[in-house]
């Protein structure tokens, strides 16, 4: 319910009908003495009981999890890991070594969600999540963090374009240009949104697309210019041309955070290793 936002949208999630979802939070209610859930015309919120009933099911939930990765396949009993990840994460740096160690560990899931990186440091430690991916922008006090990738961001601009010719560019040079964003909603649109703002100014962007290869094929046709992750740019090819950045906050790196290494379950563990590992060898591969 708690994610949810509603008992309808929490009894979904959870395969019960309505009816069955409001007769089992009554029963814990009256069990408990104490009301779980505030309930107002847009949906429900958690009472400060109903928060601790909450934080103490997670423990519970991540106790059992752990239970499951140390017993392993042989007991025919399958791993699950909540992954959160930032957008640049998801589409540059995680979908190889994510999909070889899938491949590699078939009795293990992984939910794969895409957040900003402070809403991400957030979830690890209110235990909601196993592992995440984040920008070293976020603060990770409390958390234990450890080097992933670099994850430098580069404006994209058409062949031609008279930006194409410094060999580096601050967002104040550019922020009047015409942009091709992502949609509404993507972490990544937000951070470079909140930037603009702290320079007093807005992003023009001309379309919003859905990621960033389209951003940056847009970019190639002339529509207008862009900010993305350079793995993704280099990937690009096409008529476009990469400027790098001098913005602070576009010389970044991704950490893979968790909020207690002792904690963490078997599968999720070994996730971990697989990603740091995977990283080490793309760095090695980089340096010669």
């Amino acid at each position: 319910m708690q994610d949810a936002g509603t008992i309808t949208g929490g009894a979904a999630a959870s395969h019960m009908t309505l009816a069955s979802a409001s007769e089992r939070i009554r029963g814990m209610e009256d069990s408990l003495g104490s009301p779980l859930l505030s309930r107002a015309r847009r949906g429900v919120q958690l009472t400060p009981a109903g928060r601790t009933l909450a934080h103490h099911a997670q423990l519970v939930l991540r106790q059992i999890d752990q239970l499951q990765g140390e017993l392993g396949d042989g007991a025919g009993i399958k791993g699950h890991v909540r992954l959160l990840c930032n957008s640049s994460a998801l589409a540059a740096h995680l979908p190889q070594p994510l999909s070889a160690f899938l491949t590699a560990h078939p009795g293990v899931s992984v939910d794969l969600e895409e957040r900003a990186s402070d809403d991400i440091v957030d979830a690890l430690r209110a235990g909601l999540a196993d592992v995440g991916v984040v920008s070293d922008a976020a603060d990770v006090e409390g958390l234990q963090a450890f080097d992933f990738c670099a994850d430098p961001l580069v404006l994209i601009v058409p062949a031609g374009h008279a930006l194409a010719e410094p060999k580096s560019a601050a967002l104040i040079d550019v922020v009047g240009q015409p942009f091709v964003g992502l949609r509404d909603g993507s972490a990544f649109q937000a951070h470079l949104d909140r930037q603009a703002r702290r320079l007093g100014r807005r992003l023009h962007e001309r379309v919003r697309v859905g990621s960033f290869e389209t951003v940056c094929r847009m970019v190639a046709l002339g529509v207008g210019v862009g900010i993305v992750p350079q793995a993704v740019a280099s990937r690009a090819g096409g008529k476009l041309r990469r400027v790098r950045l001098r913005d602070a906050w576009a010389r970044r790196r991704l950490l893979l955070c968790v909020r207690s290494l002792d904690e963490l379950p078997a599968h999720a563990r070994q996730l971990l290793q697989a990603l740091l590992s995977a990283a080490a060898v793309k760095a090695t591969e980089t340096t010669n």
